[in-house]
């Protein structure tokens, strides 16, 4: 439990005044919250749901996530991956295996609520049920310029010397802050419970398939007896999203199965000047527009950005003036520009490649064993897409190459996928956030209704590849689906 407010804290005895108040208990927020209590510091965790939880997404833990855990954290991971199968729109498909694991596989209640359960333990105090409905730096209700308002729906307000945003991302935090957006993409996923003879088969190995319309991918992720399987494109193309997923399940065999959650989500990325604060407010994750842009991958960048929030919400909080405040939060987005910034800028070249190449990326990966170590090492943690563009001349000089006959000189994603005026900054005000808040959610209800509809099943994903596809593919042609297929090849081993 918290310490008593000290008298100077405190307007009367029935007032506290946080170091730092968190809103949102996921990766991110959990991640702020321990780092700032780690630090000694007096911290509030807001959370507007009772945890555990779910949330739409894969579940896949990559290195610099397991690098971002608490000290003693156990991951409750439920499949290791040693395999990736990799096709193009159900088509020539191949199974590429590491001797190592590559990443595990977790279900979100379960390490969401660890998480929160080692930020407790470190001190911070955690509230579930609030929802929180704006901040206010100036006021009646703010008592001087060292303090935050954290107003609740219930109308109760909480006084920090710092907040953290991670409240997802159709965040009230972000849109204080004004973060602009230049990606918005839809994602629909389903739970889908599998008999053991399936389930089987799937342990261990992960699909990955490139979609049908620019920038779309698939996945398969085995989670012991249920498999996860989604789909993900810019937003605005709902109706194609849809069909994706029904096509994608029905091509797998598992429309027969009844999927115990269909679920659709919006990921958010920023523009390279979007701010991540603004006055003693910070935001990270998704609330910050950050993740990765080819491969909207989240947790690991909420972990990373989480944790560097809660250290420099620390720093803010013991500013005594505006001048300060200003500039650890300066601090804060410079730590992140210069880390998560540099792999999001080479991310939207990525997938701005991946649009206009999607077989030139496929053949890559499958039939280039230097692209296959690269892939590894990136999911393993041991290196960084950012790092391998900046060390390795080839790599550098392949993405130059492509660059020059596409513009990623933005900082947006590419033609700003998926942004509509719901996500341009707003102005302050709480009509303004709901109405932001509202276009997000009515958008997600569109395109994600019943997106696991029955459809006739299909054979399922097996390995093997045509190698005049991947020439084909290689050389930027169309890949014909009558390409004729040849015996499976031995996969490859790292």
């Amino acid at each position: 439990m918290a310490a008593a407010a000290s008298p100077e804290d405190a307007d009367d005895a029935d007032t506290e005044v946080w170091d730092v108040v968190v809103v949102g208990a996921g990766p991110g927020g959990a991640s702020a919250a321990y780092a700032a209590a780690v630090a000694g510091r007096r911290v509030l965790l807001l959370e507007k749901s009772e945890l555990p939880r779910y949330k739409t997404c894969g579940g896949g833990i990559i290195g610099p996530s397991r690098d971002c855990l608490p000290p003693g954290f156990e991951l409750p991971l439920q499949d290791r991956v040693h395999a990736v199968t990799f096709s193009l729109d159900g088509r020539f498909a191949r199974t590429r295996r590491s001797r190592k694991m590559l990443f595990g596989l977790i279900n979100r209640p379960e390490f969401d609520a660890q998480l929160v359960e080692h930020a407790q333990k470190a001190g911070a105090e955690l509230r579930t049920g609030v929802t929180v409905t704006r901040v206010e730096q100036h006021g009646p209700a703010v008592p001087d310029r060292r303090t935050v308002a954290v107003v609740l729906a219930d109308g109760e307000t909480v006084l920090a010397r710092a907040v953290v945003g991670a409240d997802g991302s159709a965040s009230r935090i972000g849109a204080h802050v004004g973060v602009k957006l230049g990606q918005v993409d839809l994602g629909l996923e389903a739970e889908i419970p599998v008999p053991p003879s399936v389930a089987e088969d799937w342990k261990g190995r992960v699909l990955i398939d490139w979609g049908p319309m620019p920038g779309s991918y698939g996945w398969v992720f085995p989670k012991g007896d249920t498999l996860t399987v989604g789909v993900i494109s810019a937003r605005g193309e709902g109706a194609a999203t849809k069909r994706y997923m029904e096509d994608f399940v029905a091509r797998l065999g598992l429309s027969g199965f009844e999927p115990t959650i269909s679920s659709g989500h919006l990921t958010r990325c920023r523009t390279d000047d979007s701010p991540l604060s603004r006055g003693r407010v910070l935001v990270c994750g998704d609330a910050a527009g950050l993740l990765e842009p080819w491969t909207r991958e989240g947790i690991s960048y909420a972990l990373r950005s989480g944790r560097l929030a809660g250290e420099w919400a620390v720093r803010v909080a013991e500013a005594n003036d505006a001048v300060d405040a200003r500039r650890q939060a300066l601090n804060y987005a410079f730590a992140i520009k210069a880390g998560l910034g540099v792999e999001m800028a080479v991310g939207r070249r990525m997938l701005a490649v991946f649009e206009r190449r999607p077989g030139l990326l496929h053949a890559t990966l499958t039939g280039l064993r230097p692209a296959w170590n690269a892939f590894a090492d990136i999911t393993r943690g041991s290196a960084t897409l950012g790092g391998m563009v900046r060390s390795n001349g080839m790599a550098r000089r392949a993405l130059e190459m492509l660059d020059k006959r596409m513009d990623t000189s933005s900082g947006v994603g590419p033609a700003g996928r998926g942004v509509g005026r719901a996500e341009r900054p707003a102005p302050e005000g709480e009509g303004a956030v709901e109405a932001q808040d509202g276009a997000r959610a009515g958008a997600v209800a569109d395109a994600a209704a019943d997106p696991a509809a029955e459809a006739e099943p299909t054979a399922d994903v097996t390995p093997g590849a045509a190698a005049d596809a991947h020439a084909d593919a290689g050389a930027g042609r169309p890949v014909e689906a009558s390409a004729k297929p040849e015996a499976p090849e031995a996969p490859g081993a790292v």
